[in-house]
């Protein structure tokens, strides 16, 4: 799979100065870490799940979660995991491509039992999300991850989520913080990101932030999301890929932006009119936090609506600019530093600091692509709308 490859390979050279990588289950966790791109939430008790699986991959999803936890009833778990085994067998047998799949579970116990139940279909699984994730919680949670590799003979990632209460609370978020450290650090091999839980974060004070408002905007969870990043974020070799959180807000725009993507695929003199229309569907604070995330340190995105998807890798894809100044950084005959200006004329690059954002900038261009000098966001976004 890869980033925009539901996309005919024509309009795909026509957009991309370097085109996104090809990977699968099978690649390494670093390329993985940072292709998960928008990560699409699904309850598990959906009764075409499968279905719903293809089709989304027909619409550039290349990760999904298929849910036993908060999205579902207490009342509803024993009925989600029998269709969660059937559902992967129904894709096992009808072999047909999928996106990296986890499943999100609410004990330790659900993870070998699962892995069980699936049986040949388990090589469709890629991992667990692990939620509510501390260090008293996340170690059974982690064991139960790699007993079942072990007994499945297949590879299987964790996704802990980042939400629990200690984390939140600021006389225990220090403490909270050095355990969960200390949990992911022992099982880095196995820990493919981190995810942060900020509907969680929100409803621990009540608060629930308007689709005018980014999460940044509530303070109390920007300050989260920036110890979290200060601890497990680090660009020194010790840090983790860590996703962006949720938003919650969605219509159904796609119909809206459909007339013009037929009429022309990269919405000549129609570009303003697109942009306005976003402002005007309540996305407009989707695209400023999907900003913010990479500002803070984030990559990727959960999401629980399809329509986010296309902002989503729209936005992460590398502008030429970006692209440019980065390698230029790690030209080998710069390696002892310096300042120069950079190839677009409009900033100056130092050699030593801008490092570790070259080598995360060229990450990510690896995996989503590098767009063409006169392609933006409205290009990408209408492309990767487009059936």
């Amino acid at each position: 799979m890869r980033h925009f490859g539901h996309i005919a390979p024509a309009a795909r050279e026509g957009l991309f100065f370097q085109e996104p990588c090809e990977f699968g289950a099978d690649s390494s966790a670093r390329v993985l870490s940072a292709a998960l791109g928008a990560t699409l939430y699904s309850p598990a008790t959906r009764p075409r799940l499968a279905d719903d699986v293809i089709k989304q991959v027909g619409r550039g999803v290349v990760s999904m979660v298929l849910c036993l936890e908060d999205s579902i009833d207490d009342s509803e778990v024993v009925g989600a995991e029998e269709n969660l085994v059937r559902q992967f067998a129904e894709l096992d047998a009808r072999s047909v491509d999928v996106p990296l799949l986890f499943v999100r579970v609410r004990e330790p116990g659900q993870v070998a039992d699962l892995v069980e139940r699936l049986g040949s279909a388990v090589r469709l699984l890629s991992g667990f999300v692990l939620p509510k994730f501390t260090e008293e919680r996340g170690v059974p949670f982690m064991e139960a991850v790699a007993g079942a590799e072990k007994a499945c003979g297949q590879r299987l990632f964790a996704m802990p989520v980042l939400e629990s209460p200690e984390l939140l609370h600021l006389e225990t978020r220090g403490e909270a913080l050095q355990g969960i450290a200390r949990t992911v650090d022992k099982y880095r091999e196995r820990v493919l990101a981190l995810r942060l839980g900020v509907t969680d974060f929100c409803s621990a004070y009540g608060l629930r932030r308007a689709p005018d408002m980014t999460a940044y905007d509530v303070r109390i969870v920007g300050d989260v999301i920036a110890d979290v990043v200060n601890v497990l974020g680090r660009a020194d070799g010790t840090g983790f890929t860590i996703t962006g959180p949720v938003w919650e807000y969605f219509r159904r725009q796609e119909r809206m932006f459909k007339p013009q993507l037929r009429r022309s695929p990269f919405l000549e003199g129609r570009a303003e009119e697109l942009r306005t229309a976003l402002i005007e569907h309540d996305l407009d604070g989707l695209l400023r936090e999907i900003e913010l995330d990479r500002a803070n340190g984030l990559l990727g995105k959960t999401c629980i609506h399809p329509s986010h998807v296309a902002p989503v890798h729209a936005l992460s894809v590398v502008s030429h600019e970006e692209f440019s100044d980065a390698q230029d950084i790690v030209r080998p005959e710069r390696g002892g530093g310096g300042v120069m200006r950079s190839a677009y004329t409009n900033k100056m690059n130092e050699v030593k600091p801008h490092r570790a954002w070259a080598e995360r900038t060229l990450q990510r261009a690896e995996v989503f692509g590098v767009a063409r000098e006169d392609v933006g966001f409205v290009e990408l976004l209408a492309a990767g709308l487009a059936e």
